[in-house]
Parts: C-alpha cells; sequence; structure tokens
C-alpha cells in the first residue's frame, strides 16, 4: 500500500496503479457477483463493474416495478441477469447488500439461508452489522464479511466513473474465513471504480458517515443556509439578493476554490474585507457549534440516532411523509428564489 501524509498523520491508502482493473479481474474471474437492491448505490456499482467486465447479476423484488424495470431498461435481462432477491443470492458467490439499511433489516430473515459457506456479503454501509441488536443481522461465520463505502451517493459514483476518474472509498473486513477476504475487497473496491482505498472498520465506517451527512455534508449545511438567509430577509433583504449571498456565491464560486486548492486557497483568492471578517467570525462558528457535533456523535455511537432512523424508515406510509417533507422544503421561498436563480444563469 502507498503511505500518504494526511496533515501529519501516515495513512495506507490503496490506488489503482497499484491495484490496477486486470488484476482486480484475475482475482474476481471466477465470482458471480449478486447485487440485492437496484436502488441508489445498486445501479451505480453493478453498471460500473459490468463496464469493466465482470461477472454481475441483480437480485430485486419484482413488486418493486420502478426499481426492477429500471434494472430493464439498464440491460438486465430477466431469468438471465435479472432476478427475484432470493434467486440471485443463491446463485452469487458474492453477495452486495446494497438495499436500503430499513431494508436490510427486514429482508435479512430471508437472504441468510441463501448463504453458502466461502460466500463473501459485501456492504456499502457499517451500519446493519454494527447494530446488529437493533437490525438482527449476525452474518454466519462461514462466510467473508467485507465492505466498499464509496464517499458519494450512487449518482456520483456512476458519473464519476464515466468521466474516467473514481470517487475515493473506504474499505473494512469483519470477518475473513476464506483468508482471502482482504483481495476480494480491494478488487471489488476497484471493480466498482473507486479512486483509491482506505482502511477503515464497520464501526468506524458508519460513526463518521452518521455524522457526517447530519452534519456539514447535509443537516447542518442545510440549517445554517435556512438561517443566514432568514436573517438576511428579516432584515430587509430581497430574495434574490439573499439567496445569492448564502448559496449561489458557495455553490457556483467559492466552494469550487475550496475544491481545487484548499480552504487557505480560498480565502487568499477573496478581497481583504472578506477574510479578515471570515477569519475572526469562523472561530465563533466552531464553539457555537462543537456541543452540537459532540451531541450528534454521541447520538450516533449511542445507537440512540439508528433506532430513531428505523424506527420512521420501516413505516409503511415513510415515502408520504418523506416526499412532504421534501415539498415543504423545495416550496419554501428560499428554495424557490433559488429555482429562478439557477435559470438565470448564462448558458440556462
Amino acid at each position: 500500500m502507498a503511505q500518504i501524509n494526511f496533515g501529519g498523520v501516515t495513512e495506507k491508502v490503496v490506488l489503482r496503479e497499484e491495484f490496477p482493473v486486470e488484476k482486480a479481474r484475475e482475482v474476481l474471474k471466477d465470482e458471480v457477483i449478486a447485487i440485492i437492491g437496484y436502488g441508489v448505490q445498486g445501479p451505480a456499482q453493478a453498471l460500473n463493474m459490468k463496464d469493466n467486465g465482470f461477472n454481475v447479476i441483480i437480485g430485486q423484488a419484482p413488486e418493486f416495478k420502478e426499481d426492477w424495470d429500471k434494472a430493464v431498461r439498464d440491460g438486465f435481462v430477466p431469468g438471465e441477469t435479472l432476478f427475484p432477491v432470493e434467486e440471485a443470492a443463491k446463485k452469487g458467490t458474492i453477495i452486495q447488500y446494497l438495499v436500503s439499511d430499513a431494508a436490510q433489516r427486514i429482508l435479512w430473515p430471508k437472504l441468510k439461508p441463501c448463504l453458502d459457506e466461502g460466500n463473501a456479503l459485501y456492504f456499502s454501509h457499517g451500519f446493519s452489522v454494527t447494530y446488529n441488536e437493533q437490525t438482527g443481522v449476525i452474518p454466519p461465520k462461514n462466510i467473508d464479511v467485507i465492505m466498499v463505502a464509496p464517499k458519494g451517493s450512487g449518482a456520483s459514483v456512476r458519473t464519476n466513473f464515466l468521466a474516467g476518474h473514481g470517487i475515493n472509498s473506504s474499505y473494512a473486513v469483519f470477518q475473513n474465513f476464506t483468508g482471502k477476504a482482504e483481495e476480494r475487497t480491494l478488487a471489488l473496491g476497484i471493480a466498482i471504480g473507486s479512486g483509491y482505498l482506505f482502511p477503515t472498520t464497520f464501526e468506524n465506517e458508519v460513526f463518521s458517515d452518521l455524522t457526517g451527512e447530519r452534519g456539514v455534508l447535509m443537516g447542518a449545511l442545510a440549517g445554517i443556509i435556512e438561517a443566514q438567509y432568514k436573517v438576511l430577509r428579516d432584515n430587509g433583504h430581497s430574495p434574490s439578493e439573499a439567496f445569492n449571498e448564502t448559496v449561489e456565491e458557495l455553490t457556483q464560486s467559492l466552494i469550487r476554490l475550496v475544491d481545487q486548492n484548499g480552504m487557505d486557497w480560498m480565502y487568499a483568492n477573496c478581497s481583504a474585507t472578506a477574510q479578515r471578517g471570515a477569519l475572526d467570525w469562523r472561530h465563533k462558528f466552531r464553539e457555537a457549534t462543537l456541543p452540537v457535533f459532540n451531541d450528534l456523535y454521541e447520538s450516533v455511537k449511542s445507537g440512540a440516532e439508528t433506532k430513531r432512523v428505523l424506527d420512521s424508515t420501516s413505516g409503511a406510509d415513510y415515502k408520504v411523509s418523506l416526499n412532504a417533507e421534501l415539498t415543504e422544503m423545495r416550496e419554501s421561498e428560499l428554495w424557490q428564489a433559488g429555482a429562478a436563480v439557477r435559470k438565470l444563469r448564462p448558458g440556462k
């Protein structure tokens, strides 16, 4: 593995140069990779592996017609490469369990009897195994249990692959029955199009992932945007001005500078007035939010967060309530202003 210095801490990573797709094909040449679930991660990982020349089949419940039909549109053939879940799981030697966390708990009693000795059970999230007291997902001892967790949505995994550069992924081995679990894991990580792979554990992956999603990546980002927009509107600023100064400049300019060369690069390319104010106020925001992040991490670590998620997402009417929440967000003044602003971008 390559040794990379991350801010003064040396970590090991696996690069595509040292584990090319040709090597992955050799490792997995006798494997049948069964993707269970064609929802979020399933399509991207399946199509990337298919394009890379691996033997991929899909396990999808036909009664979820939207997902089944999507698999057919993507080129998977019922009875040949597309099967009901249990049939696909029995055919596979590597079973990629990519249904939602709540669905993994529900489906597990049907999937577990389909696993044969020496199979690999693959996850892209440490959720079900780490919180097995809540999920009931306790793998049998005579299989490999492995994980590759792309650091992005299924859409990003596919888009980056098609663009010729992968998305980075973490990987872990929870159980190494065959003695070749790590080799299988790395080969699968390359097969799905990872740019590079870094080691973790199932527990560390889910703790960091849940914290990130509820924090900076989604929850905190949305909350801070809503708060600043409200302050500007309450003080007489127009919707377009409030949106531009809260969201548009962030997404269309500043975050791209951070992406290019780091936070200091973004600061260095802004006015002196912006630099000085931001440098001073970042400390206040850090201290104000640190207790919230500590509470969030403890909620994740204790399992309280996952219990709430499983209870809410397992409900029969969850999709209805979710759509209502997203509709409320979309139809708020903030995001209606955003829709209008996006239409005014040059080239639209």
